[in-house]
């Protein structure tokens, strides 16, 4: 199975929408994807994931289905040190050096300004929303890992934001903080990453893990991270970048 994480193009934020650039970008970005097989697609309630998804939709002759969980992540935590109101996701390497805590797979949520915010329910939705969905389509979550229950070769495409994203691949992957937090970095309006799952009855171990970061931080983190396989979609260009037992070319 392949997934595709694909955030909406430059924003308008007052209306909700998008830009000139935006449903420019949206444009290409169908050009793009109308050559790709996309067998489910899923939308963000927001108007911005909606219009960047319309012309994909149009061009296919195909629906989406909408699901609140793909909701921008826009539940916010106040910081120990200022007071201040912050995105989860947005937190600068320099500040997790301060709460290492954060770097940790599963105990991040019990830092003490997290766990008396409505990031730690609003994440578990959003993961467990994720989990039920990859459930219906054959790939079951045990633990850390997913077993193929019934293992295929669809594309899932999801049309959503770079918080949504970044806190997705939290729970699915496990990453370093600071790493969720290179999402925001992108430089792209459109960023869009994909993951596959292996074919092996149990995902993992002998199966196939993958990391969707931003190229450059792909170089400096993910031989360490994950290290078997990658796909990426930057804007309306795709490339795949695949590792096994050869050396990792980047």
């Amino acid at each position: 199975m392949r997934l595709l994480f694909i955030r909406h193009g430059d924003p308008d934020y007052e209306h909700d929408s998008l830009t000139e650039k935006g449903f420019r970008e949206a444009q290409l970005l169908a050009d793009r994807l109308e050559k790709e097989r996309l067998d489910h697609i899923f939308l963000s309630p927001q108007g911005r994931a909606q219009r960047t998804a319309e012309p994909t939709l149009a061009r296919l002759g195909r629906t989406g289905e909408t699901f609140s969980w793909l909701h921008e992540f826009t539940h916010l935590v106040r910081l120990p040190e200022t007071g201040e109101e912050h995105l989860v996701w947005d937190l600068l390497p320099a500040f997790l050096d301060v709460h290492p805590r954060l770097r940790e797979a599963d105990n991040w949520l019990n830092e003490p300004f997290i766990s008396q915010s409505a990031v730690p329910e609003k994440y578990r939705e959003a993961c467990e929303g994720l989990d039920k969905l990859l459930a219906a389509h054959g790939y079951e979550r045990c633990g850390g890992y997913y077993r193929a229950i019934r293992p295929n070769r669809d594309t899932l495409a999801f049309f959503c934001h770079f918080g949504t994203t970044g806190i997705l691949l939290r729970g699915f992957f496990h990453p370093p903080f600071s790493l969720v937090r290179a999402f925001s970095d992108s430089a792209a309006a459109i960023f869009c990453g994909g993951a596959h799952f292996g074919d092996r009855r149990v995902h993992g171990g002998a199966g196939t893990r993958h990391c969707v970061l931003p190229r450059g931080v792909l170089r400096r983190c993910v031989a360490s991270l994950c290290g078997r396989g990658v796909s990426f979609l930057f804007g309306a260009f795709l490339r795949d970048l695949r590792f096994g037992r050869a050396p990792l070319k980047i």
